[in-house]
């Protein structure tokens, strides 16, 4: 097995059987095979749906390495990473995944994000929240204002 996704499944053990949340982990590695980030998913200690194990490891990873753009890292997860993970992988510029379990594994064991991706894609069916634009003229002034500050920091 490799050591990194080795790393990756005790992370998700552990915080299953904690019950700090779902089987799911993942560890970030740097050059030179340099382990910065190892996670568990946090879901239920931190009361935060948002705390997947790759979202909990890019935040431990940007900490650690001090930046926000992780593109010279590798991402190792236990299970293919849901919809939102793999937007903060992508966020976070991580140029590789490796994961152990699919999305059809982990939707056998109850956690189905089938109806994320359909949202995603655009089923007008499957869109789960009502969505409405409003006071967009207002709202520009934050994007105007951001692309003519001389001092912003790409992302």
């Amino acid at each position: 097995m490799n050591q990194y996704m080795r790393m990756a499944l005790a992370e998700a053990l552990g915080g299953m059987r904690a019950n700090q949340g779902g089987p799911f982990g993942a560890v970030i590695v740097a050059p030179g095979g340099r382990v910065v980030a190892r996670a568990h998913n946090r879901v239920i200690a931190a009361k935060d749906p948002t705390a997947h194990a790759e979202i909990e490891a890019i935040r431990e990873a940007s900490r650690a390495l001090g930046k926000f753009d992780l593109s010279d890292c590798e991402i190792y997860a236990s299970s293919e990473p849901c919809p939102m993970c793999l937007a903060a992988i992508l966020w976070a510029r991580i140029p590789r995944i490796f994961y152990g379990c699919a999305h059809e594994q982990a939707a056998r064991a109850g956690f189905s994000d089938a109806d994320i991706l359909d949202a995603l894609r655009g089923a007008a069916a499957a869109r789960p929240v009502a969505s409405e634009q409003m006071d967009e003229k207002e709202c520009l002034i934050a994007f105007r204002e951001w692309e003519a500050k001389p001092d912003k920091v790409p992302y």
